[in-house]
């Protein structure tokens, strides 16, 4: 599994007009299940978002979690973080799990991030998406888990 994570002063997404999720500071997650991921793999990106040390502490430092912080996370499914642009000018997406296992693998990530503690809000899988953001930072990250399978 993919994931590119922005701290945010603040985010939110909205389907045709309407907000539907929306924090304040914390981090947007923008997750791409690929394929061959598992249940597994989506739980130990979730964890490894979780325990990301990207929050300054009391001296300055990037070195708090997202655990630590009491910040939320706002995770929107993203399937073309899954691009591969090795060729022409047309990215392919073949690398994208189908559409049932990357629904079921980010509304996975989504609800196991919670029980780990933070306020989850998300997107809604599949939709024409509005995602606004104030990056704060600007702290931008790539995380990938490899395939358990792999």
């Amino acid at each position: 599994m993919r994931a590119l994570i922005q701290r945010v002063t603040r985010a939110s997404v909205a389907v045709d007009g309407e907000v539907i999720g929306a924090i304040g500071p914390g981090v947007l997650a923008l997750v791409c299940a690929m394929r061959g991921d598992t249940e597994a793999d989506a739980e130990k990106l979730a964890a490894k978002l979780a325990r990301l040390r990207i929050f300054h502490d009391e001296a300055g430092k990037m070195n708090r979690a997202l655990l630590d912080s009491g910040g939320a996370a706002l995770v929107v499914s993203q399937f073309t973080l899954a691009a591969d642009t090795s060729r022409g000018n047309r990215p392919g997406f073949s690398e994208a799990a189908d559409p049932e296992t990357g629904r079921k693998l980010y509304e996975l990530f989504a609800r196991h991030l919670a029980s780990l503690g933070p306020t989850v809000e998300t997107g809604r899988f599949g939709a024409d998406m509005a995602v606004e953001l104030v990056n704060d930072g600007p702290v931008t990250i790539w995380l990938e888990v490899l395939p358990s399978g792999a």
